[in-house]
C-alpha cells in the first residue's frame, strides 16, 4: 500500500470532525471529563444558551458539565457518554442554526460583550494574550476566540478584517481601533454601546472607556464589524 494513503484517511477523518460553530469558527476538539480550556468555556456557554446549566462557564469540564453534555445527548438521541465528538458537536450547531443571521450576530455581540467584561480588572502586560495578562490585542483576541471567533494576534492585522463601520453607526460587538504609539491601527478595544468601549490599556488593564474622552477621542482610526 502507498505509504501516504494512511496520512490522507487521518487528514480526511480529522477534517470531518469540523463544525462551524455559531460565530463561524471551527469548534472539532473532542472533549472529555476533566479536560479544561476555551473549547470547554464555548461548550458550557452554548449549553447554557440551549437551557442545560453548567452553573459556571469556567473552562473546567467537571461533574455538573458532564451531567449537562449527557441531558443534552439523551434529548437529542444520542449516546449518553458525556464525551463530546462530532456528533454532539453537530447537534449543538443545529440549534443556531434555525435562527435568522441577524439574530445570530445579535446574539454573538452580546456573548462577546459579557465575555469581555468577565476580564475586567486583569492588569495590562506588554505581548500578554492570557487572562494572566493582556495587551490590547490580545484581549480582542481571546475574547473573541472564546465565542469562536479565531482573529489574527496584532491590532493592524485584526483591522485589515471586517468591514469598515462610521463612528454614527457604531454597535455593540464591534472593534473600534486608535492610534497610539505607532501610525495606523495600534490599539484596539470593543465598542459595548453608549459610546463606550472595553480595552486593555496600558494605565488601566482591561477597563471600559468613553470613546469621547479627551484622550481616545483625538485618537481614533476606525471600526470594523466582524460579526455579520
Amino acid at each position: 500500500m502507498n505509504k501516504f494513503v494512511p496520512k490522507i484517511i487521518v487528514a480526511i477523518a480529522l477534517a470531518s470532525l469540523a463544525l462551524l460553530a455559531p460565530g463561524g469558527a471551527e469548534a472539532s476538539e473532542i472533549i472529555r471529563p476533566g479536560d479544561r480550556g476555551s473549547e470547554v468555556i464555548f461548550l458550557q456557554e452554548r449549553l447554557q444558551s440551549l437551557g442545560y446549566s453548567t452553573l459556571s462557564t469556567d473552562g473546567v469540564y467537571g461533574n455538573l458539565t458532564e451531567v449537562a453534555v449527557e441531558d443534552f445527548q439523551a434529548n437529542s438521541g444520542l449516546d449518553a457518554d458525556g464525551i463530546v465528538g462530532y456528533q454532539t458537536w453537530d447537534a449543538l450547531g443545529r440549534g443556531s442554526s434555525q435562527v435568522s443571521r441577524g439574530q445570530r450576530s445579535g446574539y454573538l455581540s452580546e456573548k462577546i460583550i459579557q465575555t469581555s467584561k468577565r476580564f475586567q480588572g486583569v492588569p495590562y502586560l506588554w505581548g500578554g494574550d492570557t487572562p494572566e495578562g493582556f495587551d490590547c490585542s490580545g484581549f480582542t483576541q481571546y475574547v473573541f476566540g472564546l465565542n469562536g471567533i479565531k482573529l489574527p494576534r496584532t491590532a493592524d492585522a485584526q483591522y485589515e478584517l471586517g468591514v469598515s463601520v462610521s463612528y454614527n453607526n457604531l454597535q455593540p460587538g464591534d472593534m473600534v481601533f486608535f492610534t497610539t504609539y505607532a501610525p495606523g491601527a495600534s490599539h484596539n478595544g470593543i465598542y459595548i454601546g453608549n459610546g463606550l468601549f472595553i480595552n486593555s490599556s496600558s494605565s488601566r488593564g482591561v477597563s471600559i472607556a468613553r470613546m469621547d474622552n479627551s484622550y481616545w477621542a483625538p485618537r481614533y482610526y476606525g471600526a470594523k464589524r466582524i460579526i455579520r
